[in-house]
Formats: C-alpha cells, sequence, structure tokens
C-alpha cells in the first residue's frame, strides 16, 4: 500500500476531504479528521477507531496495525504500516474510522435541532 493508494480509499468514502494538519495530510468528514497520513513518518498512516476496533484489528493483524503511542492510542487511534496494508484490509478501516467520526456528527447535529 502506498500513501497515494490510502488517499484515494479515504477520499473515495462520502463527504471525504483532505486538509493538513501538525505538518500531516489529514482527512474529514464534517470538519472531523478520521484519518492521517505521515505520522510517526512517510511509512504510517492513522484511523480513528473505538478502542474495541482498535483491539480487534491489532490482534488480527499486528504487522499492519499498532496503537499510537500515548493517549491518543488509548482511545482508539491506530497506526496503520502502509508497507504491509492491502487494499481490502485498509478500506475496512478507514471506513469504520469514517462511520465512527461521520455517525458521531450526525448524532451530535440532531441533538442540538432538537434542543
Amino acid at each position: 500500500m502506498s500513501a497515494s493508494r490510502f488517499r484515494k480509499i479515504a477520499l473515495g468514502l462520502p463527504d471525504a476531504i483532505e486538509g493538513a494538519h501538525q505538518g500531516t495530510t489529514d482527512f474529514r468528514v464534517k470538519k472531523r479528521i478520521f484519518a492521517t497520513l505521515g505520522h510517526p513518518d512517510a511509512e504510517w498512516g492513522m484511523v480513528k477507531l473505538t478502542p474495541e476496533q482498535q483491539s480487534v484489528l491489532v490482534e488480527a493483524e499486528p504487522d499492519i496495525f499498532r496503537p499510537v503511542p500515548g493517549g491518543w492510542g488509548k482511545g482508539g487511534a491506530t497506526n496503520v504500516r502502509l508497507a504491509k496494508a492491502d487494499a481490502t484490509t485498509l478500506k475496512s478501516a478507514l471506513t469504520m474510522a469514517w462511520q465512527n467520526i461521520a455517525e458521531r456528527s450526525q448524532a451530535k447535529s440532531q441533538t442540538k435541532k432538537k434542543a
């Protein structure tokens, strides 16, 4: 997997846009980041999973996935080793991350409308 393929899969998700944050490329839905490229270096990407999703992926594919070091990782932020990931595995992880953010954003907007 290459960074360009990661980018293509991420931008293929509904309403996904590319941005930048702290010197890395990020991918957002509804203004919220669901994935990044280039952290800790060009060999890695990151997907925002739930801690439960992270645990499943890290256990199933430890050569591909690892928790981001520190507090972000405890919250589900998961590094993806690009050289080891295939398109199917990466698309699944990116889709989960996208859903986590898109669904949370949708729930928040519905709550605000009711208030």
